[in-house]
């Protein structure tokens, strides 16, 4: 895996977007971990759970990790699609973008009622198909 993304399995957000990265990840590169999974500190005890649940966490092949909007752009960009995301990532724009997906990451579950009309997964935690 080029990419290991550790998401929030509640979040009916997050997982749409879950699905759609690897519906274009024809190559196998992304990787999805839910941080709410019974055994995610015995498979990756470096991972903050706690921190995990406040920002997008990513960690590469190469052991670094990635957060936020970064672990996003360069999700999006290891599937080709979406190559707008990179402009959030631009030195004038990047501030401002992290500042606004920090508000998301705190609000997600109104957000997610809001456009779904589901706050959380009934079942405690999404399914990724």
């Amino acid at each position: 895996m080029e990419l290991t993304i550790f998401y929030d399995g509640t979040c009916p957000l997050c997982l749409n977007e879950m699905q759609q990265l690897k519906r274009y990840d024809s190559l196998n590169h992304i990787g999805l971990e839910d941080i709410n999974a019974a055994d995610i500190h015995q498979r990756f005890p470096d991972l903050d759970v706690v921190q995990a649940n406040t920002i997008l966490h990513g960690l590469q092949a190469d052991g670094t990790w990635l957060y936020g909007l970064d672990v996003t752009a360069k999700a999006w960009g290891l599937t080709g699609k979406h190559g707008w995301i990179k402009m959030l990532r631009l030195p004038v724009i990047k501030p401002v973008a992290d500042l606004a997906y920090l508000a998301f990451a705190r609000n997600r579950y109104r957000i997610s009622y809001l456009l779904t009309g589901k706050k959380r997964c009934d079942t405690g935690s999404c399914n990724i198909k």
